[in-house]
Formats: structure tokens, sequence, C-alpha cells
């Protein structure tokens, strides 16, 4: 009775020190996110910047809430380019890079071949995109895959070749087959260096959509960010970008929670929570 009373009273303190060790990371956070934007605010008037250069975060506030209906449409269109193009290179990048892995062949002939295009900046295949796909979603989604996609091929290579061939061994040992080996041993080995690919795609994504819809795009974060840079308003630029990163940020949030989720014993997740 007294064992079971402790293990409870010790499960009690071990959550409560995670509560309050994630308020404290939280508070600093905030406290830091609000020093920012207060010293931003009162620097443009101490500093006498010039609106037109830096405007402080209230009026950029104030404007974007003004032209809200316009940023909640291109946040609509871009955030279709970037998870359009996101989930296709990660369908179509972790089958790859897994048969490049087991594959001598592939590894000889497909795996150089990736690493020089991966050498080649993807940006610079956007108006070539444009000019043979036009205006239209295609040639975003192209983009956004270009610059998701090699960093997760790359990397799923990586993370299937890494396990040990000891532990191969001990595994076939014990009897177990090529697809039970597979699947209770190299995917769980793999899959924290999979997520690196994964984090390093969302981070990429929403920089691929913005770039290509300022080479040619009528509709988008990007293009907006562009007609009110060149219309002399800074403030609405700053608004679209803050939609952007936000954009970005709710596309690395949900790759960090499936992390969670699927690899909860790696020490990476366990020291993050």
């Amino acid at each position: 009775m007294r064992s079971s009373v402790a293990t409870e009273s010790f499960d009690f303190a071990k959550r409560r020190a995670r509560v309050v060790g994630a308020a404290m990371r939280s508070w600093m956070f905030i406290a830091f996110f609000v020093g920012f934007f207060l010293f931003w605010e009162y620097a443009i008037e101490w500093f006498a910047v010039p609106l037109y250069i830096l405007p402080p975060p209230s009026l950029i506030v104030e404007k974007g809430w003004a032209d809200l209906p316009r940023l909640l449409n291109y946040t609509l269109v871009t955030s279709t380019e970037v998870a359009i193009g996101y989930v296709v290179a990660v369908v179509l990048a972790v089958p790859l890079g897994l048969a490049i892995a087991f594959s001598s062949i592939l590894r000889r002939t497909l795996y150089p071949f990736l690493v020089c295009i991966e050498m080649v900046p993807k940006i610079a295949f956007a108006p070539l995109f444009i000019s043979w796909l036009g205006f239209g979603l295609l040639p975003k989604v192209v983009i956004v895959f270009l610059v998701c996609f090699f960093p997760i091929v790359l990397n799923a290579i990586l993370a299937f070749n890494s396990l040990p061939d000891e532990l191969s061994r001990f595994a076939r040992s014990t009897g177990a087959g090529a697809m039970r080996t597979f699947f209770k041993i190299r995917l769980p080995a793999a899959l924290p260096q999979i997520f690196v690919g994964f984090k390093y795609g969302a981070i990429n994504a929403t920089v691929g959509a913005a770039i290509a819809e300022f080479i040619g795009s009528d509709k988008g974060l990007g293009f907006y960010i562009q007609i009110v840079t060149g219309n002399m308003r800074p403030e609405l630029a700053f608004a679209g970008i803050f939609f952007l990163t936000l954009v970005g940020l709710i596309l690395f949030g949900l790759v960090t929670l499936a992390e969670r989720l699927l690899i909860p014993w790696h020490v990476s997740v366990r020291r993050s929570t």
C-alpha cells in the first residue's frame, strides 16, 4: 500500500516538474517575444526611423487587419501550394530512398545523380517551369516539391543505411525474416533521421512557394509581398511575411507532432518534451 502511494506521489511530482519546466520555457519565450516587439515599436520613434523603411508593429497590425480578407485569401493559395508539394515530396522521396538504400545499382547510378541535382539551386528552375506550365498552381507545386524532395530522399537513404550490420545479423539469428526485421528494427531505427529530412523539407517549402510566386504569379503571399513592396507599403509587406511565417510554422509544427507520436522513445523527442 505504501509503495503504491509512493509511486503515485513520484509520478505526480514528475508530471508537476514537467509542467513547471514547460511553463518556465514558455514564460521566457513570451517575455522575449513581447520585449522584442516593444523595443521595435519604440525604437522607431527613438531613432526617428522613416516609416517607409521600417514600420512599427502597431502600424503593421492596423494595416494588415484592414487588408485581412485579401491576406487570408492569398494565405490559402500559398498553403495549398505548400501542402500539395510537400505531401507529394514525402510520398515519393521515402520509397525512393528505401529503394536506393537496398539497391547497389541505384546507389551507383541514381544516388550520384540526385546529389548533383541537389547542388543546383532549385529556384533556378522556376522561370523554366513557369514558362512551360504557365502561371497557375502546377509550377508552384513543382518548385515546392523540388525544394522538399531532395533533403527528404537524401536523409532517407542515410537513414535506411544507418542500421549496424551486427544488429541485422542478430535479428536474422533470432529467426526473424526480412519483413519482420525491416518493420521491427530497421524502420524504427531509420525514423529519427527520416524526420530530419521531413523538417528540412518543411523549412524549405514556404521558401520555394514564395520565390515561385515572386517570379511569376497573380496570387499568393509571395505575389502579395512583391506588389505591396513595389507600392511602397512596407507595413503590408511585413503583414504578408507574418502570414508566410505562420504557414511555415504550422507545417513544421505538424511534422514535429508526428515525430513525437511516432518515435516518442527517441532521445531528441524526450529531451524536447
